[in-house]
């Protein structure tokens, strides 16, 4: 007999109730509106580790800088598509003083979420010089970004680093660039989903490569100094995290709000480009949009205002302003940000004890990190299987094969994690080992 929360009967009337085809390749939103269906029906709560949405309150000095913004009227103003000059100002100083970068308060526009920053950067970069029209992504990752590429119909390549950590990394990435038409490489870091690190050996190779074969990087700091295994977060103090910046002048650094200030719901975020890039003349961008050619002014007035049309006015206030606090040494987002260490050890722990393993388990050079995401695996199951299997004992998830990971597993996030769960997970991850025996021999 099997101790499932939910019977497979009532999983699979869910799943043709919502037109899902295919459950063990189903999207974040579409395993969202199962979890979410299942517990309307049968008021049975789920541990909810699919959508990586924040789980901590709204920063208050956001939000009170925003606030005050409105009193004062800026809400019946256009904002500048280039931003608002405390926030451009502000996270110049952000990224000198966190990053120990340099790029001028001009290179750092204000986007609506980094999801607009990478769909922006992908039409920039695909379309500088002729031939040059793929983006690398350098998996696992963020699935919306190839979603992006869908919509302007531009083409990719992509490779699972699993296997190419270090040294390796770099035959892989000659592999594809030496043929010529890779634009941009993509990847975040801390990764999505797998919370590894890419380490100064590796950005060092990218970097390199980058201004040899004329690609553009864009690092995605969503997770802007969460690798917790260092102390990260002094404002102009070492240790600052590792990026390609340091290696190349050919960058776009993605900076979102929504997970370092939980400030997810205003969508706002920095995209940041090196100077060197930003004055860069291209005439196929001059050809196609008529305007100067200039990469970051093309970036921003003929692609990005045609995305959103500016940000919200009075969300780069509250941007700026925790920008300005922050390098001020008076908010201390690494340490509000730390509670995700916190249960990612404890989720990780009941996972193991139960038969699971973490199947990103290592850096080059050390254990991987515990933070805002992990992933896990359970004996010989796929990924489709694995999110499939969980399902049943309430606990929702994304399968990693729709990452473009290789591996067998599933990514889980640690954001909606309760205290008062931890117990009904450990009745429930114990009865999936006693239902799923793994054959070790």
């Amino acid at each position: 007999m099997k101790h499932q929360v939910f019977s497979e009967e009532l999983v699979a009337q869910v799943v043709s109730e919502l037109n899902i085809a295919n459950l063990g390749q189903a999207t974040i939103g579409e395993i969202l509106l199962v979890a979410s269906t299942l517990e309307k029906k049968t008021g049975i709560p789920f541990i909810r580790m699919d959508q990586g949405s924040p789980g901590l309150p709204a920063n208050k000095v956001g939000i009170e800088a925003e606030k005050a913004a409105l009193d004062r009227g800026v809400g019946s103003q256009y904002p500048a598509a280039d931003g608002i000059p405390e926030l451009k100002f502000e996270a110049s100083r952000f990224i000198k003083a966190f990053m120990n970068i340099d790029i001028s308060a001009r290179s750092c526009i204000p986007t609506t979420g980094s999801v607009a920053g990478s769909f922006g950067s992908f039409i920039a970069t695909t379309q500088r010089i002729e031939g040059k029209n793929k983006v690398l992504f350098i998996d696992p990752g963020f699935p919306i970004q190839k979603s992006q590429l869908r919509v302007i119909g531009a083409e990719w390549e992509q490779f699972d680093i699993y296997k190419y950590r270090g040294k390796a990394l770099e035959e892989k990435l000659i592999e594809f660039l030496e043929k010529g038409d890779i634009a941009s490489i993509v990847y975040s870091n801390p990764n999505n989903p797998a919370w590894i690190c890419l380490e100064e050996e590796e950005l060092e190779i990218i970097g390199r490569l980058a201004t040899k074969y004329d690609v553009i990087i864009l690092e995605d700091l969503a997770y802007f100094c969460m690798d917790f295994r260092h102390n990260l977060g002094t404002p102009f103090h070492a240790p600052y995290p590792p990026t390609v910046a340091r290696y190349t002048d050919n960058y776009i650094l993605m900076l979102s709000s929504s997970k370092i200030f939980s400030y997810a719901g205003q969508r706002m975020a920095l995209t940041c480009i090196s100077d060197k890039l930003y004055d860069k003349y291209y005439p196929a961008l001059a050809n196609r949009y008529k305007d100067s050619g200039i990469f970051g002014n093309t970036l921003v007035a003929s692609i990005l205002y045609m995305i959103t049309s500016g940000c919200t006015a009075s969300t780069q206030y509250g941007y700026a302003e925790m920008l300005k606090r922050s390098t001020d040494g008076e908010i201390d987002f690494v340490s509000d940000t730390s509670e995700y260490a916190r249960r990612a050890n404890k989720m990780k722990k009941i996972f193991t004890d139960n038969g699971f393993h973490i199947v990103y388990s290592y850096d080059v050079t050390q254990a991987v990190g515990d933070g805002f995401f992990f992933t896990i695996g359970y004996g010989d199951m796929d990924s489709g299987e694995l999110l499939k299997e969980l399902l049943y004992y309430g606990v929702s998830s994304i399968a990693l094969n729709t990452t473009g990971s290789n591996q067998s597993g599933i990514r889980a996030c640690t954001s909606r994690m309760r205290d008062e769960l931890y117990e009904i997970m450990q009745e429930r991850m114990k009865a999936f080992n006693m239902d799923h025996p793994i054959n070790t021999k």
